[in-house]
């Protein structure tokens, strides 16, 4: 057990060290293995590693945080805002980065099925 769980560390590390060079980009959500998953309140999806959070959705936001997780939560989601391109050009999803500030995530630095996520409310 010891053994899985170093190699699945090991695994993480170098995928993260990848993702910060640039030689690994997040796969489009469209087509993605893994669809975001309903757990107490909120969606779990796959997201590459220190995805940028921003304060708004319409493509001019300034980066209020990053989300450090692989595997992180989500509110709702936003099919109406700024341009981001991938399969969900326009998506953008409500989520709280690691430092406490609440903000969007372009959807193209999700590499889960974001369909499942309800859409956010108005207002």
């Amino acid at each position: 057990m010891r053994f899985h769980l170093r190699a699945r560390a090991t695994a993480l590390a170098v995928a993260a060290a990848l993702g910060s060079l640039g030689l690994i980009t997040p796969t489009a959500s469209a087509g993605a293995q893994h669809q975001c998953t309903l757990e107490t309140n909120a969606y779990y999806c796959y997201n590459v590693y220190a995805a940028k959070v921003y304060d708004k959705f319409d493509g001019t936001g300034q980066v209020v945080g990053y989300m450090y997780t692989t595997y992180s939560w989500f509110s709702c989601r936003l099919d109406h805002g700024g341009y981001v391109g991938g399969p969900h050009p326009n998506r953008w999803l409500l989520t709280k980065a690691d430092n406490g500030v609440w903000g969007w995530m372009k959807d193209t630095s999700v590499s889960s099925e974001t369909n499942p996520l309800i859409p956010c409310s108005p207002g």
